[in-house]
C-alpha cells in the first residue's frame, strides 16, 4: 500500500507553475505585483505599447520592426533565463529531462497568464524542420500599427530567443498572419534563417500563410 507522504513528495504530483492563481501574487491595492518567487512583475498600459509603435514608426521610419524585433530578442533571452531557472527549481530537474507535454504546458500557461494571449504549437512541419507557433488574443497584436503586412516583431523576437536557448541553436522567427490585418490568429514560423529568408519578399507579395508553408516546404 501506497503511504500518503510517498504521495506529497512526489514531484509529478506538482501542477502547473504558472498557474495564475499561484503565480501572480501582491498587494493589487497598492500597485505590488510579484511572482510566487517574489520578484516584481510589471504592468505594461495598453497606451504605452502603442505609444512605442507610434513612436518607433516615426524615429526610424520602416527599421522600426527590425528595432523591435531585436529588442524582442534581448527580452527572449532573460524570459528563456527564467523560464528554465524557474522550472528547474520548481520541478527539480533540468528542463532537458521534463516530459515534452510538461514543458510546453508550462509554456502556454506562462504566456497566458502573463497576460500575453493564448498560445499553441504546432508540429505538422517539425518534420520539414519548422515549428508553427500561433497566439489567440495577442497583447501585441492589439497595439500594432495597423500595415499591410504582420507587425508583432518583438512577439517574433521572443520566439526566435526563447526556441534558440531551448533547443541549443542559432533560430529565426517570422509571423505569417497577424490579429491587426484580420486573421484569427498571429502565426509564427521558427526556423534555421537561411530557409526563412524568403519569407521576408512573400509577405510583400501578400501570401497567406498556406501559400507561405507550401512554398517553404518545396524551396
Amino acid at each position: 500500500m501506497i503511504e500518503v507522504s510517498k504521495l506529497v513528495e512526489d514531484k509529478s504530483l506538482l501542477g502547473n507553475y504558472f498557474a495564475s492563481s499561484a503565480y501572480v501574487q501582491g498587494d493589487f491595492e497598492f500597485g505590488l505585483i510579484e511572482n510566487r518567487q517574489g520578484s516584481r512583475l510589471i504592468a505594461l498600459p495598453e497606451v504605452l505599447l502603442q505609444a512605442i509603435n507610434v513612436s518607433l514608426k516615426e524615429e526610424v521610419g520602416s527599421a522600426a520592426g527590425i528595432v523591435l524585433f531585436n529588442c524582442g530578442r534581448w527580452w527572449g533571452k532573460s524570459f528563456y533565463r527564467r523560464f528554465n531557472e524557474e522550472l528547474s527549481e520548481y520541478y527539480g530537474k533540468p528542463i532537458a529531462q521534463m516530459e515534452m507535454v510538461e514543458l510546453l504546458q508550462s509554456l502556454k500557461q506562462c504566456w497566458k497568464t502573463h497576460g500575453w494571449g493564448i498560445l499553441n504549437l504546432e508540429m505538422d512541419y517539425y518534420q520539414q524542420g519548422f515549428l508553427i507557433i500561433t497566439v489567440e488574443n495577442s497583447a501585441f497584436a492589439e497595439t500594432a500599427n495597423v500595415e499591410n503586412q504582420p507587425q508583432c516583431f518583438l512577439e517574433a523576437g521572443i520566439f526566435s530567443a526563447f526556441f534558440s536557448g531551448l533547443t541549443g541553436r542559432n533560430l529565426h522567427c517570422v509571423q505569417t498572419s497577424c490579429e491587426s490585418m484580420g486573421a484569427e490568429s498571429n502565426r509564427f514560423v521558427v526556423g534555421i534563417l537561411n530557409r526563412l529568408k524568403p519569407v521576408e519578399s512573400w509577405l510583400e507579395e501578400n501570401q497567406d500563410h498556406e501559400t507561405i508553408m507550401k512554398r517553404l516546404i518545396n524551396s
